[in-house]
């Protein structure tokens, strides 16, 4: 990693190297069984996980910028915003990302990109009219911190598994549902042997349902772990940099508050993309997005921060 004036997080590098250990050895796990059952030789499995691998890393910024409607602007289209981020990366001594705008009432800000260099911040015309330059000085900071530890990277690295696998099961469980677990010539019953080929077939077919689910749920809890802890890194990282949590607090009840406002269909629409946000887009009410959050509770993260100024007033940090 690229030296920057943001603090090193010794518990943020743990856990992104325990969990890119733990989804690596699924990963292998994974595959060796995709080997065994389906009988695929060994070079088409590594070509398709490889390439797949390949566009998920060099084009994740593309990927992302693309997907959340965000377009590239330069200093002359957005003078202000430049100007915050060349403060920052200058307090920071970074380089400077790439700076874009999202076309979007939803007050939001992200990160992306595999490193220093190719990295991209971008922000939502929805916090720029909300928050005053302060506040999103701060909201950048933080998203700054996420660029320096590179987090970003492994997040992107680490969600492949999950997605891969996540193909999988959605490809056999369509493949039961419209051909039939074992469906052809063995779903017509011919024959004694004919339905023990039929029963074989199915249970191959729920095999791999299951291995895939499994896969994709161990990798799913591994990652959102990793981004609640890194939200919380990237908070204090930011604080401590401009020198003032006290600035990031007043951002992010602002930022909240505001969502709660913000239409339901909109935010559903948005919570694809909560692991890139500041702050998560979550429609009210319960849900899957709720329980199993890639943010930890604003009230965890203010009393962060309250502590922090606490500490910074007393001259501890």
């Amino acid at each position: 990693m690229a030296k920057s004036r943001y603090p090193a997080d010794r518990g943020l590098n743990a856990r992104m190297l325990m969990t890119v250990f733990f989804l690596g050895l699924l990963y292998a796990v994974f595959v060796t069984v995709l080997l065994e059952i389906l009988h695929m030789g060994l070079a088409p499995v590594l070509v398709i996980a490889l390439g797949i691998l390949f566009v998920q890393y060099f084009f994740s910024d593309r990927i992302a910028l693309f997907s959340m409607g965000g377009r590239l602007v330069e200093r002359e289209q957005a003078p202000q915003l430049h100007a915050v981020i060349d403060r920052l990366v200058a307090l920071a001594d970074m380089p400077k990302p790439k700076v874009a705008i999202a076309q979007s009432d939803i007050p939001n800000a992200f990160a992306t990109g595999r490193n220093q260099n190719s990295a991209v911040v971008c922000v939502t015309t929805g916090i720029l009219r909300r928050l005053d330059e302060p506040e999103l000085e701060a909201v950048l900071a933080h998203e700054l911190s996420h660029v320096a530890h590179r987090d970003v990277a492994v997040m992107t690295i680490a969600s492949f598994l999950g997605i891969l696998a996540g193909l999988m099961t959605r490809m056999f469980v369509y493949a039961g549902l419209f051909g039939g677990f074992g469906g052809g010539d063995y779903g017509r019953g011919r024959g004694g042997g004919n339905n023990n080929a039929q029963a074989q077939v199915a249970m191959f077919e729920l095999a791999m349902v299951l291995i895939s689910a499994i896969v994709y749920a161990i990798s799913f809890l591994l990652i959102r772990a990793l981004s609640r802890y890194r939200e919380l890194a990237a908070d204090r990282s930011g604080a401590l940099l401009i020198g003032q949590p006290a600035l990031l607090m007043s951002a992010l009840q602002k930022v909240s508050g505001e969502i709660g406002r913000i239409p339901t269909r909109d935010l559903r629409a948005a919570e694809h993309f909560n692991a890139f946000y500041f702050a998560p887009a979550i429609a009210p009410g319960a849900s899957l997005s709720s329980l199993f959050s890639t943010h930890p509770s604003l009230q965890k993260r203010l009393e962060q921060l309250a502590r922090l100024d606490a500490e910074m007033r007393r001259g501890l940090v």
